[in-house]
This record gives structure tokens, C-alpha cells and sequence, in this order.
């Protein structure tokens, strides 16, 4: 049994409409939780952003019998906090457990004693908010900013004028290189072989403990050998080509007894978690083959590994070499994400591009934002997305394009460029950098979920709660200038003789 929110009351809950949260503070907090109070409270948003979070809900499962589960209005609001103030998991647990304002929102009753106080235990947390898909975030993404720009901008039919951009969210790994990649493979492939084998009565794997140290320390004499210094170049390439003959001789034993031990598995009856254990070993299995096979060409062949061979984790596969050409930072792993705002700070759509670079993306992105944002009239890019077809197709889209072009102007182009329209629009897409900047001070720095749902879901999810950030601090604003003229009104108030 999941319900979206429980629609009645108990003795003791604050009702959401009445939360007072300080109006003064500068914290992520108070602005976010404003923005969830609008949400709340305003009857046609929350009824569009309830809808979409029904979506979340199996249809096989029943939302009035069975065992409750968390409300899904709890986990939006949760996972939200987590990704707009940066904090992990175990932050997260604190913060829900006893912060009184996040408690109120959440519609938890303290008033009973500490035995009875309704806690939620981390590992709730991690379950909970991973049953979010990107499409769903986004999705009520879209909601949230189509009703937060009629409450910034008051005025029916003003034009939304855009900027696009790209950055990159890093992925959590390690720095790629053939002998730690394949150190990895082969550390999940004896663990998990041996504990399979464990389960079904196979022997030979009783020092796999030791199997897994002895490449561990094969790697980090390659690595020791690579770092050292000597006069020597020619007997210091040799000893580091032997090493490395040594380290795939004996990864390549310790793959055949692994291949041996897979026939034998695939022909015994196995249940569902050991058939997923045996997919996973085939997947490293085939993983340390590759780096094995990738090492001998590179080092003792001196062959040039092509860019589409290369993997740059057995973890987080989606990830990618990312070269940006940004000062200090040659190169970064993970992916690349594109951005579209409007003038008032919103980010209206993103997307996570997988294999893709900027010039592949601009028309179709810019076409899906079009779709939802019919008033978006205008939209400034940077060179990257430049191509004579990218420019030609926007120009039929949007009323105004901002988009500078690569390499030398002629005539009719630099009168353009030149124009005081294009130089001031050009100037305003800076804003644009202050909002990937907003937003990996807030949580897109560095993706911590595991796998490319988990990269999407966190993206989507970062977004969205920038955008009731925003939201909340309109809101904010709003009630403070209220708040401070009463004050002067109270203090400016003739007294009484």
C-alpha cells in the first residue's frame, strides 16, 4: 500500500498551509520548504504534481490493502532537500529525524513521546528515493517551472528569452589506466566466482583472498615502476614491459580456472540471485579479457588503442573522457548535461547527453523546450553549438538566435554579430554560467548514484529542486518586504497620549 500523501489528518499534525518557516534565514532550508508550502497549497499545481507522482505507484499494487509504504509526497520533498543542500545520506537522516520544520512538512505528528516518534532510517531513505525516474522528475519539473514564472512575472504573454548551455557532471570514479581497470575486474571476478562457487559446492577457491592481494600488489609495482626515476630509459621500458607480461600471465591463469568453473555453473540449477550472480561474473570476466587484451597491444606491441575500444570504468560504464579545454582542468569523467533557462533563473529543460556533443543536440533540444514553452521567443547559445544547418533550422523555430559562428565572418554574419541586439543578448548569456554554477554548488558536482538511471535520476532530480529553490525564494522575498513595512508601519505609529 503507497499513498501520495495520507489526505487525513492526524491528532497532533500541523496542516502544511500553516508551517512558519523563518523568513530572515539565508539557508537552502526555509527557501525550499516555501516552495513545497506552495505546492501544497496551491490546489491546481498540486494536483498535477500528485498525478505525475501517482505514476511512481506499480499498478499491481493496491494503494488502499497491504503493508504502507512511505508517501511519496515525504520522498519528494526529502529527496529534494538531499540534492539542493548537498547533503548525503546520512545528513539526510538526521535532518528528517529532527529538524521541526522539515518534520512539519513531511506531516509527522511530535507530539507523541520519543518511543513513538515516526523516525526514518537511512536505508528507508536509499529505497525510497531511488523508486524516482527522470521521467516522472521531469515531468513535474515542467509543472513547477510553468507556475513559478506566473508568479515571478505577473504579466500574461511576456516572452520567454532563453540561454543554453552545457557542463559536465563528474561520475564517481577513480582515474582510468589498464592495470587498475583490470585490477578491478579481477578483484569482482575472484570475489564473486568464489562465493558462487562457495554456494554450490565447487572447490578451489579457498586463497582467493590472496589471489586478489597478489594483483593488487602486481599493479602497484607497475605503477611504482612508471613513477620511477633512472638514467636508464631503455632498462627501465624493459622492466616495465616484463612486469606487465607478468601481470596479464597471471591474470590470464586465474581466467581460465574462472572459465572452467562458468561451464560447470551454467549447467547446475541455479536460483534467481545466483543467475545474477553468474551474469555479473560473465560481465567482469569479459571485462578483465578486454583490459588483458588491451595492455598487450598498448605496452608490449606498442599498438594505439582506439577511443571506441576504451572503457573508462567496469562500475559506472556510461562514463566518458570529456575534454572541455578549460584552464587547470584537462580532461573529466563522467557526462556531459545540457541546460536551457529563462530570463527569471528557471531551468526549463535539460538534457544528459550520452555520446553526443553540443552541435548534435541544439535543434531537437531546442524544439522539445519550444514544445512545452510556446512563448520562448528568443535563445543565445555558445560557438559550440554553431553549424550553418543548427542556425538555419532556429531561425524557423525561435524569433531571435543568439548563436555566434566558428571561425571567420563574412559580410552579412559580422553585420550581425556586430548589431547592438546580438551584443547585448550576448552579454545577458553569462546568466546562464551563474545558473551550472548554482547548480553544482548544489548538488552536480559529483554524482554519487550508481549506474546511468541512477545518473538521470539524479540530474532530474537537481534540477527540479532548483527550481522550488527559486521558487521559494520569490516567495521569500515577497513575505519579507510584507513582514519589514508592517514593522515600519508598527514603529513610525504616533503613540497614544
Amino acid at each position: 500500500m503507497r499513498k501520495v500523501i495520507n489526505p487525513q489528518m492526524q491528532l497532533g499534525e500541523v496542516d502544511i498551509s500553516k508551517i512558519e518557516v523563518d523568513l530572515r534565514s539565508r539557508d537552502e532550508v526555509p527557501k525550499m520548504l516555501l516552495g513545497f508550502q506552495y505546492i501544497y497549497t496551491n490546489l491546481k499545481i498540486r494536483d498535477e504534481v500528485f498525478k505525475k507522482l501517482e505514476k511512481m505507484i506499480p499498478e499491481h499494487i493496491d494503494s488502499d490493502n497491504g503493508r504502507p509504504g512511505m508517501e511519496l509526497w515525504r520522498i519528494l520533498v526529502l529527496g529534494s532537500l538531499r540534492l539542493n543542500c548537498n547533503w548525503n545520506f546520512d545528513k539526510l537522516e538526521d535532518e528528517a529525524n529532527n529538524h521541526n520544520t522539515i518534520r512539519q512538512m513531511l506531516g509527522v505528528n511530535d507530539t507523541l513521546g520519543m518511543g513513538n516518534r515516526k523516525i526514518f532510517p537511512i536505508n528507508t531513505l536509499k529505497q525510497n528515493i531511488s523508486l524516482f525516474t527522470h521521467q516522472v522528475l521531469e515531468e513535474i519539473n515542467k509543472i513547477v517551472v510553468k507556475y513559478a514564472q506566473g508568479e515571478i512575472e505577473k504579466k500574461k504573454d511576456t516572452p520567454i528569452k532563453a540561454h543554453c548551455d552545457s557542463f559536465v557532471v563528474n561520475t564517481n570514479v577513480h582515474y582510468p589506466t589498464d592495470v587498475n581497470l583490470l585490477n578491478d575486474a579481477m578483484r569482482k571476478t575472484i570475489t564473486i566466482t568464489k562465493r558462487l562457487c562457495l554456494e554450490k559446492g565447487i572447490e578451489g577457491w579457498r586463497q582467493g583472498k590472496k589471489l586478489i592481494r597478489e594483483c593488487k600488489k602486481q599493479m602497484h609495482l607497475i605503477q611504482n615502476l612508471k613513477r620511477g626515476g633512472g638514467k636508464d630509459k631503455a632498462k627501465k621500458e624493459k622492466k616495465i614491459k616484463d612486469a606487465h607480461k607478468d601481470y596479464i600471465n597471471f591474470a590470464g591463469k586465474i581466467l581460465l580456472r574462472v572459465c572452467d568453473n562458468l561451464q560447470v555453473l551454467r549447467k547446475l540449477k541455479l536460483t534467481k540471485r545466483q543467475e545474477n550472480k553468474l551474469i555479473l561474473i560473465d560481465r567482469y570476466y569479459n571485462d578483465a579479457i578486454r583490459q588483458i587484451d588491451q595492455i598487450r597491444r598498448r605496452v608490449l606491441q606498442g599498438k594505439a588503442i582506439p577511443q571506441s575500444e576504451k572503457m573508462y570504468s567496469i562500475f559506472e560504464r556510461h562514463t566518458e573522457w570529456i575534454v572541455k579545454g578549460k584552464a587547470g582542468v584537462p580532461q573529466e569523467l563522467g557526462l556531459k548535461v545540457c541546460i536551457i533557462k529563462d530570463q527569471f533563473g528557471l531551468i526549463m529543460n535539460h538534457s544528459v547527453m550520452e555520446h553526443l556533443q553540443d552541435v548534435d543536440l541544439t535543434v531537437p533540444f531546442t524544439l522539445e523546450t519550444k514544445k512545452e514553452f510556446p512563448k520562448m521567443v528568443s535563445c543565445g547559445y555558445d560557438k559550440g553549438f554553431y553549424s550553418p544547418d543548427n542556425y538555419t533550422a532556429l531561425t524557423k523555430i525561435l524569433k531571435t538566435v543568439i548563436m555566434p559562428k566558428k571561425g571567420k565572418l563574412n559580410s552579412a554574419e559580422m553585420e550581425r554579430e556586430t548589431s547592438k541586439e546580438f551584443i547585448r543578448e550576448r552579454k545577458k548569456h553569462s546568466a546562464v554560467e551563474s545558473s551550472i554554477a548554482a547548480l553544482e554548488n548544489h548538488g552536480l558536482d559529483l554524482c554519487p548514484d550508481k549506474g546511468i538511471h541512477g545518473f538521470k535520476r539524479y540530474v532530474a532530480l537537481a534540477v527540479l529542486s532548483r527550481n522550488i529553490q527559486i521558487l521559494g525564494n520569490v516567495i521569500q522575498q515577497r513575505e519579507l518586504r510584507k513582514l519589514q513595512k508592517n514593522e515600519e508601519k508598527g514603529r513610525n505609529k504616533p503613540i497614544a497620549a
